[in-house]
């Protein structure tokens, strides 16, 4: 996450104030597969929609287990052998971006690129290599728009890994990593005021949400919808290939 930044419109005028302009922003989104752009039928709504972005652990589990209509979710694991030797990560990449496809021609059209289950034989890849690989992986196979991306992580935290991970390809994200640490400061007491755990979890929640938005708002872009996919970062410090 650390190489990137995020561009920003080169004008002397704030490109959007999202607070002053709270009618014309949106952090809605939709996972599924989307219709012919120029058809109108039925079944273009036939799409999960969410209200924000980030999940809580209880709202991607509601998720895994969708059984609505032709909504079916499939979890694909972005793990690889750290003991593997050269070229270990890359293969892993590789079988993970076959699963997609896989997945897709099965019929699910919500993937949720999970990395629960790290043990000393299983290391994460980096959530935002693993989401940006697939994402292109689809587009590349021309079935990116059959399905919505899910990022469960325990690698992002931050607003600007929230906003990278949706930069590039994801449809909303579980950062369960975050829940258990609240979970943990308050069970040790770690906060200045006392708090419920809902409470911490809706605070921690709405925070992030402001940030996104905020971060949006400086390249002008006023919807979720829009900045999904738009990649609009620089590297600095990562080779070209790799990029």
């Amino acid at each position: 996450f650390n190489y990137f930044k995020q561009l920003f419109a080169q004008v002397s005028n704030p490109p959007l104030d999202a607070i002053r302009e709270e009618l014309v922003t949106s952090l809605e989104g939709t996972l599924g597969t989307e219709q012919n752009l120029f058809a109108e039928t039925p079944q273009h709504c036939h799409q999960l929609r969410i209200k924000k972005p980030i999940l809580t652990n209880s709202q991607l589990e509601s998720i895994r287990n969708i059984d609505r209509g032709n909504l079916k979710s499939k979890t694909l694991y972005m793990l690889f052998d750290p003991n593997g030797g050269k070229g270990s990560l890359k293969k892993a990449m590789d079988m993970l971006r076959k699963e997609a496809s896989e997945a897709v021609q099965e019929g699910y059209n919500i993937l949720i690129l999970s990395d629960r289950g790290v043990d000393q034989n299983r290391a994460p890849i980096p959530s935002l290599l693993a989401t940006s690989g697939v994402h292109h992986h689809l587009i590349r196979d021309g079935t990116r728009t059959k399905v919505g991306l899910i990022v469960e992580s325990g690698d992002p935290r931050e607003v600007a890994h929230f906003c990278l991970l949706i930069g590039y390809g994801a449809g909303a994200v579980n950062p369960y990593l975050v829940f258990d640490t609240i979970k943990d400061m308050l069970e040790k007491d770690r906060f200045l005021t006392k708090l419920d755990y809902m409470t911490a979890e809706k605070n921690y929640i709405k925070a992030v949400h402001k940030g996104v938005l905020k971060t949006m708002s400086k390249m002008g872009i006023s919807t979720l919808q829009s900045y999904r996919g738009a990649q609009i970062f620089e590297a600095i410090g990562l080779n070209q290939e790799l990029i």
